[in-house]
């Protein structure tokens, strides 16, 4: 048993069971042992590959596309460009070579990335300008001017809380010990407060209160401040189902086996975030596919340049586009946060 499994197990014995949120915080961001604490899980040798390790093209389009939104909102300056959970600086690294045809967009923007991991950060200082400030999370630091963000894959790892519908009506699912092996477990008492109609017994339903809490601070900063966000991850519009999957060397693995060896996601409800733009006075579009969205931004036409200048790369450059936008491009959504009142950004 792994050293983080026998905390947990520990814990779960001394204060009674944990939340699948606080399970999440634990195996994913514990200092000693958490999986992003500990690791680069990124790319063909890591567990998962990301979209701006499939090809430049995705980082390259979406620094473009927060250049036209910097333009859209009256070329603000200074302002401040942000990117949440930045992997390894693939993603930054390429928008902002793209940004490079506009060199007043650079002039104008302070550069931060929001990352916990300082195993992630020491990665990322490899390829990014020294210039860039890092911070553990959205705080009041960012709320101050303008605010150009962008998250990849970043959501979908915030902590979740799962409830199962009941006779006795909707049960938190905990995370609990016994003899010393960690499993699910229903909450005897059913929560209250928790409203949600049509559904049967058995049924679950996911929601990410950090998330949320998330979405609605960036909004507040982008309807007092200008600007705009982009969130791109897998996820649906609402609904109900047990999305919590645990990944480990590119396959599914069990969620609580060994803690901080596999990645834990659950996959973004996109509704509930639009909703949480809206109660903060700014106004989100989307979410549509990743492939309309990319497609819409000029991915086929850079692809095509591309080709002209390595038609060696011909073959890997199609298979690029068709991960983008065939293999993953309906099950990953953008959705697009602006002030109210501001135009509907490109792509949407």
């Amino acid at each position: 048993m792994s050293d983080l499994k026998s905390r947990i197990a520990r814990l779960i014995a001394a204060e009674g069971p944990i939340s699948i949120a606080q399970y999440m915080t634990l195996a994913l961001h514990d200092s000693a042992g958490g999986y992003y604490a500990t690791r680069d899980p990124f790319g063909a040798h890591g567990d998962f590959i990301t979209a701006p390790e499939v090809s430049q093209m995705f980082g390259e389009l979406i620094g473009l596309w927060m250049v036209q939104c910097w333009r859209d909102s009256g070329s603000p300056s200074p302002a401040r460009l942000v990117e949440l959970g930045p992997g390894r600086g693939t993603l930054m690294a390429d928008a902002l070579r793209a940004a490079r045809a506009v060199p007043e967009f650079l002039d104008a923007i302070e550069i931060v990335l929001v990352e916990a991991s300082p195993f992630l950060r020491d990665v990322q200082r490899e390829k990014l300008p020294a210039t860039i400030r890092w911070t553990d999370r959205f705080d009041l630091s960012l709320t101050d001017r303008p605010l150009f963000l962008f998250a990849n894959e970043f959501f979908d790892a915030l902590p979740i809380r799962q409830y199962v519908k009941t006779q006795r009506g909707w049960c938190e699912r905990m995370v609990t010990e016994k003899n010393g092996e960690l499993a699910f477990a229903l909450a005897p008492v059913a929560s209250l407060g928790l409203d949600v109609d049509k559904a049967e017994v058995g049924a679950v339903y996911e929601t990410s209160p950090a998330s949320i809490a998330l979405v609605e601070e960036i909004s507040r900063t982008i309807a007092a401040q200008g600007g705009a966000a982009l969130i791109v991850d897998y996820g649906h519009d609402g609904g109900f189902g047990d999305t919590l999957q645990a990944v480990a060397q590119h396959k599914y693995a069990s969620i609580l086996d060994a803690p901080g060896e596999a990645d834990l996601s659950a996959h973004v409800d996109f509704a509930a975030l639009a909703a949480g733009a809206k109660r903060s006075a700014a106004t989100a579009f989307g979410p549509v596919g990743q492939g309309v969205f990319l497609k819409a931004l000029g991915l086929d036409a850079r692809a095509r340049q591309l080709i002209r200048n390595n038609p060696h790369e011909t073959k890997s450059i199609e298979a690029a586009v068709d991960r983008l936008t065939v293999q993953m491009g309906t099950l990953f959504k953008a959705l697009a946060i602006v002030p109210d009142g501001a135009a509907k950004p490109v792509g949407f």
